[in-house]
């Protein structure tokens, strides 16, 4: 099959292997959560579309067209940049391709300018767009696209996963990681970073001292957690530097991606801490209520069980509730991070406290 290096997807790769098989159209949508293999698919496509591909992996086809988000959003410039392109005929193959990953970045004027070529596009021309999230996107970009959607990955394929990544883990560890990836392989391809797996015990650690600790400090529990955030984007920082680094960019157009980039994995890891956090307080409830097949944690059952008391249910209860309300105001909102999370570790304490204290 055309689309084996996708795992999973198997309405996604029918409609593109249709659209193979019967000539394309002139815009597809490739939508869904992040990692899960819209990328790959797209680049599959694109290396079908134009008949090679071992140049289009590498992104190197003098017909095919790569726009990323500069850090966080794709502006008009880009657009305007790609508009120049698409107008130019194909230099080898019978088409030419433009990959538009991270579209759902694309600010108003951005999306106003690639909507006057999804409208009357170059018969040459197909543009594939890939976004996280269609609810960014104008309708009527949505309208003039074929939409392919992508679903979260099977537990036992992100397990898969992780084994090939790290097979000296043990199993329950894998179990573990792939439920906290949730369906995604690139939060899977992180947290089996060493790295990853201290800030991990760290986050479980504070998660704990919640309600265990009798001189819980929640100032000093978020300086940990934020140390953790700013090292994922330090991590970022350093990454981007050496990718701009063999790029020819104006020094301040440089300095905006390495910014951008480790601003947008900070942001990437406070919404992977509240996601954790929310799940430790979940797995409570679960065992509380007798139901550990459900356990996130698999490899820390042994502390979950001395902390799952029915006294503490409803408390955890509200836990998640707590943490579910500061993961959507992180996604929607700008918030001082730092004054964010001592704020909700405080409500934490309020309520999981007085469950500690009926045990004593």
């Amino acid at each position: 099959m055309t689309f084996n290096a996708v795992v999973e997807q198997a309405e996604a790769k029918r409609l593109l292997e249709s659209a193979l098989a019967e000539g394309p159209a002139h815009a597809y949508l490739l939508h869904g959560p992040p990692g899960v293999g819209k990328r790959a698919a797209a680049f599959v496509f694109a290396a079908e579309l134009l008949g090679e591909h071992t140049r289009v992996e590498r992104g190197l086809h003098p017909d095919l067209y790569v726009l990323e988000p500069l850090g966080d959003q794709i502006r008009i410039d880009d657009i305007r940049t790609l508009r120049r392109d698409l107008h130019m005929r194909p230099f080898e193959a019978q088409r030419r391709v433009y990959i538009i990953l991270g579209a759902d970045t694309m600010n108003e004027d951005a999306a106003d300018a690639l909507l006057k070529d999804l409208e009357e596009p170059p018969e040459y021309a197909v543009i594939l767009l890939v976004a996280s999230d269609l609810g960014p996107l104008p309708e009527t970009i949505r309208s003039r696209c074929q939409l392919v959607p992508f679903r979260r990955l099977s537990e036992r394929a992100v397990r898969a996963a992780i084994a090939d990544l790290a097979p000296e883990l043990p199993p329950e560890q894998v179990t573990t990681l792939a439920r906290i990836a949730g369906g995604r392989l690139d939060r899977a391809a992180r947290l089996v970073d060493p790295a990853a797996a201290e800030r991990r015990e760290s986050l479980l650690g504070v998660a704990r001292s919640v309600y265990l600790d009798p001189a819980f400090d929640a100032a000093d529990a978020a300086t940990l957690l934020l140390g953790a955030i700013s090292a994922r984007g330090g991590e970022a920082k350093e990454r981007e530097e050496e990718r701009v680094s063999g790029l020819d960019l104006p020094v301040r157009e440089a300095e905006q991606r390495v910014r951008r980039a480790a601003r947008g994995a900070e942001r990437e890891e406070l919404l992977a801490v509240l996601e954790e956090l929310e799940s430790w307080y979940r797995d409570l409830v679960v065992l509380a209520a007798g139901a550990e097949a459900a356990v996130v944690h698999v490899d820390r059952l042994a502390e979950l069980r001395e902390d799952a008391t029915r006294e503490r249910l409803q408390a955890a209860e509200r836990a998640c509730e707590l943490v579910r309300a500061a993961w959507r105001d992180a996604e929607e909102l700008q918030l001082s991070v730092p004054l964010a999370l001592e704020a909700l570790l405080l409500r934490l304490r309020r309520e999981l406290a007085g469950a500690a204290l009926s045990r004593v």
